[in-house]
C-alpha cells in the first residue's frame, strides 16, 4: 500500500511537471489543444481489397503453415507448447523442430488475445490504449548509428540514447517513449539494456519497450518494472512490451521465443514482427509477402496465448521492397504501402491490434527524399488502421541511422497527423453560415464573430515550416528546413527538464542496475 501511494504521488508530480515541459517545448500556435495521450481516430480506415482477396491471402497463410511449416530453433519448451495445442513436428534435428499447423488452428489459439489493451505509464496521464480506434506514435528503433548536421554520422552512444528519450518526452505529438531508439555502442552488449531501460524510466514518464536481445535481459526489464510500478501492479497490468522479430523466412529462433515466453508469463505485451525484404526473405510480389507476414506473425503471437491466455499481443508487419540492381532495401515505396493497407484489413479480421509502417526512408540526409518517402509510408500506417506505429520519428539511412534533425521533422509531421486523424466535424457551428451572413457578399471575414471564435484553433500550425514570402525568408537568413530542425532539437534539449520520480524508487532502480552489471564481465559482441 505504501508503495502504491508513492507511485500515485510520483505520478501526480509527473503530471504537473509534464504539462510544464510540454508547454515550454511547443512554439506558439502549435495547436496544443490537439495533444492527447493517444489518438482516437475519427477518420475511417481504407479497405484496399475485397473479401475474396482477403480469403485467398488467409488461405495461403494457412497453406504455408500446414504444408511448409515453421522451424523453431533452440527452444524445446516453445515446441512443447505448440505441440500441446495441436501442432505437429514433421522434421527434427539437434535443437531444431519443423512444425506444421492445421488450417485454422493458429486463429483458434489467438481468440484469447485481447483486441484492445492499456499499456500503463508511470504518469497515469500518459497511459496508452492499443487497439480499437486508438493510434499510438513512438520513435524509431534499432539504429546503430546516429547523425546530425554538425557532427555527421557516427556510432550511437548512451548519451545519444538519453537525448532521444528526452526529445521524445518533449514532443507533444509522440505518445510512447519507444525502445532501442539507437544502440549505445559505448556500453557492453550484455549490459546496455539496463542503461536503456533506466533511461526510459528516468527521463520519460511515458510507456516504453523493454529489452528482447536475450531472455535474461527481458527478465531484467520486467524486474525493473516491478521496482517502478510495484510487483502486484505489474502482475495484473501491462506496463512494458517487447518488440520481437521472426527470422524470416519461416523461422523462430530460441532467443526470440524464450523472450516472448518471458514477457507473456509476466502478463506483459509483445509485438510480433516479420522483417520481410522482397526477393530476399519473402516473395517479390506483395500479395505473397503479406501472406507470409500473416503466417509468421500469427504463429509468433499464438505463443503468448499458450503461455498465458489473455497476454497482450500485437500483430506486426514490416514490409520492404528491394533494389534488384544493387540488392539494397528500399523504404518508403508504394508497394509496401499497399501491403500495409491489406495487413490492416487482416488484423481487423483477426481482431488483433496491429503494428506496421512508420516514417521510413533510405535517404542519407534529412532532405526532400527523406520526407517524401516517410510520408508515403506513414500515411499507409494511419490509413490501414495501425494501432502502434513504431519508427514515427528519426528513421533515416534505411534504419541504420537515427537523425536528430529528422526526429523533430517527423514529430512535426506527427502533429499534422493529429489534426488529420481528428477528422472533420459537421454541425451548425462548423458550417459557419453566420460567418458569410454577418458582412454579406464582397466583404472579408477577418473580423467576423465566427473567425474570432475559431482563429486560434482552426488550423494546424507547423513548428518548423516557413510560410513567409520569399523576400522575408531571404532577408532573415534563408534557412532551409533541415537547418531549422537543427536549431529546434538543440533548443528542446536545452529546455528539457526530467519528470519527477520518487527518490526511493530511483535509488532502487540504480542499485539494481549496478548489481546486475557487477554480476558478469563485460561482453562486446
Amino acid at each position: 500500500m505504501q508503495h502504491d501511494t508513492q507511485i500515485a504521488a510520483t505520478a501526480a508530480r509527473g503530471r504537473r511537471r509534464g504539462r510544464g515541459t510540454i508547454a515550454r517545448s511547443a512554439e506558439p500556435g502549435q495547436n496544443l489543444h490537439l495533444r492527447v495521450p493517444y489518438i482516437s481516430r475519427k477518420v475511417p480506415t481504407y479497405d484496399l481489397v475485397g473479401e475474396e482477396a482477403l480469403e485467398r491471402i488467409e488461405a495461403t497463410a494457412n497453406r504455408i503453415l500446414a504444408e511448409i511449416g515453421i522451424v523453431v530453433r533452440d527452444d524445446a519448451e516453445a515446441v512443447h507448447l505448440y505441440r500441446e495445442a495441436g501442432a505437429k513436428v514433421i522434421d527434427q534435428t539437434a535443437e531444431s523442430w519443423r512444425l506444421t499447423f492445421a488450417p485454422g488452428l493458429v486463429q483458434e489459439i489467438l481468440k484469447t488475445a485481447p483486441a484492445r489493451f492499456t499499456q500503463y505509464a508511470r504518469n497515469p496521464a500518459n497511459n496508452v490504449e492499443i487497439g480499437g480506434d486508438a493510434v499510438v506514435f513512438a520513435p524509431a528503433y534499432g539504429s546503430p548509428f546516429v547523425m546530425d548536421l554538425d557532427r555527421g554520422r557516427r556510432y550511437g552512444t548512451i548519451e545519444d540514447f538519453k537525448n532521444f528519450v528526452k526529445l521524445a518526452q518533449s514532443s507533444p505529438w509522440l505518445h510512447h517513449s519507444g525502445g532501442t531508439i539507437c544502440e549505445p555502442t559505448d556500453v557492453p552488449v550484455n549490459k546496455r539494456h539496463l542503461d536503456m531501460v533506466y533511461a526510459h524510466m528516468r527521463y520519460s514518464d511515458r510507456a516504453f519497450l523493454g529489452s528482447i536481445t536475450a531472455p535474461e535481459r527481458a527478465a531484467d526489464s520486467v524486474e525493473m518494472c516491478r521496482l517502478l510500478f510495484g510487483a502486484d501492479f505489474v502482475d495484473t497490468h501491462c506496463v512494458v512490451m517487447g518488440n520481437f522479430n521472426t527470422t524470416s523466412p519461416l523461422v523462430l529462433d530460441g532467443v526470440t521465443t524464450a523472450g516472448i515466453r518471458t514477457y507473456a508469463a509476466a502478463g506483459q505485451g509483445s509485438i510480433h514482427l516479420p522483417f520481410l525484404l522482397g526477393g530476399a526473405v519473402s516473395p517479390l510480389t506483395m500479395a505473397g509477402a503479406v501472406a507470409q507476414c500473416l503466417a509468421e506473425s500469427m504463429v509468433s503471437c499464438a505463443l503468448t496465448q499458450l503461455v498465458r491466455p489473455g497476454a497482450p499481443a500485437i500483430l506486426g508487419s514490416f514490409l520492404s521492397s528491394m533494389s534488384l540492381r544493387s540488392g539494397s532495401p528500399t523504404f518508403g515505396t508504394p508497394e509496401p504501402a499497399l501491403g500495409s493497407l491489406v495487413m490492416g484489413q487482416l488484423a481487423r479480421r483477426l481482431n488483433l491490434p496491429l503494428r506496421c509502417a512508420g516514417n521510413f526512408s533510405t535517404s542519407k540526409r534529412p532532405d526532400g527524399q527523406a520526407m517524401q518517402q516517410a510520408m508515403m509510408s506513414m500515411m499507409s500506417a494511419v490509413q490501414c488502421g495501425a494501432h502502434y506505429i513504431l519508427h514515427t520519428a528519426g528513421f533515416l539511412d534505411g534504419l541504420l541511422s537515427m537523425s536528430y534533425e529528422k526526429f523533430v521533422m517527423d514529430c512535426d509531421m506527427a502533429g499534422a497527423l493529429h489534426a488529420y486523424l481528428a477528422g472533420m466535424e459537421v454541425d451548425e457551428e462548423t458550417l459557419a453560415f453566420e460567418a458569410l451572413a454577418q458582412n454579406g457578399p464582397g466583404e472579408h471575414l477577418f473580423g467576423t464573430d465566427h473567425t474570432l471564435r475559431h482563429y486560434e484553433m482552426a488550423y494546424w500550425d507547423s513548428g518548423l515550416n516557413d510560410d513567409r514570402t520569399f523576400e522575408t525568408w531571404d532577408e532573415q537568413g534563408a534557412e532551409d528546413y533541415a537547418t531549422r530542425a537543427n536549431a529546434r532539437w538543440k533548443s528542446l534539449l536545452d529546455s528539457y527538464e526530467a519528470p519527477a520520480i520518487d527518490e526511493g524508487i530511483d535509488e532502487a532502480l540504480r542499485d539494481f542496475v549496478e548489481r546486475r552489471k557487477s554480476e558478469e564481465p563485460d561482453a562486446w559482441y
